[in-house]
């Protein structure tokens, strides 16, 4: 027998749809006990499910018309707002809006790193690394993409900074799906393996700005692959 549906996963299959249009800005979603049925739950499942939606202002209960969508414009939780934007038509832009606020998030996170990692840290980048490497040259694109988020994630460990994974969380969900278009290309590969060993270099170094620096690169980098290799343009 399944087990029942919890308010935080229909919350998601809920914005899944309004992401995808279903219903749009200003559509009214079904009623409690629709959904109720649909997800086999109870109402205050759904009213709870609902709520957090409300807190992130996806939707409005407006008394006499129902749940109403609001527009992306008026959303405030960062997860709808990116997965509205990846999922939205201009698929470039959102890509490089994305390495935006990577760059300003993780050359900070770098320079941090550098101060406060240990040998543990180290290490782990080390076998981050490595993996990234081995997986490039069996052709294992699920590994190759595992081994970079892990990666990335050290860093922001090291920082020492409990806040920065926190907000970094998020975003890093999202851009799961853009790391496996991106890196489904052999040369991008090269370019990220050959970037990572030059942050970790820095990180390694102990001088801030020297890891700021090679983070700083490497998004530039990242940017250029994207435009070159997965969208056709060149400056």
């Amino acid at each position: 027998m399944p087990r029942p549906l919890l308010a935080d996963e229909i919350a998601q299959s809920l914005l899944d749809r309004i992401v995808d249009g279903a219903p749009p800005s200003g559509g009214r979603l079904p009623s409690e006990n629709e959904l109720g049925q649909e997800f086999d739950v109870s109402r205050l499942t759904v009213r709870e499910a609902i709520r957090t939606l409300q807190a992130q202002n996806v939707v409005e209960v407006v008394r006499g018309r129902g749940t109403l969508v609001r527009p992306v414009e008026e959303w405030t939780g960062l997860e709808a707002v990116l997965r509205a934007t990846v999922r939205g038509g201009d698929d470039l832009t959102a890509s490089l809006q994305l390495i935006q606020v990577r760059r300003m998030i993780e050359t900070g996170a770098a320079a941090l790193a550098a101060e406060h990692r240990d040998e543990a840290d180290l290490a782990a980048l080390e076998e981050a690394l490595r993996g990234m490497r081995d997986a490039h040259a069996r052709g294992d694109l699920a590994g190759f993409v595992e081994h970079d988020i892990r990666f990335h994630d050290v860093i922001l460990s090291a920082t020492g900074n409990v806040f920065v994974a926190v907000l970094f969380e998020p975003l890093s969900r999202v851009m799961r799906e853009k790391r496996r278009q991106t890196s489904s290309i052999p040369a991008i590969q090269i370019h990220a393996i050959e970037e990572h060993g030059r942050v970790l270099e820095a990180i390694r170094s102990g001088n801030p700005e020297s890891a700021r620096l090679a983070m700083e690169s490497h998004m530039a980098q990242t940017s250029r692959d994207l435009r070159e290799h997965v969208f056709g343009l060149t400056d």
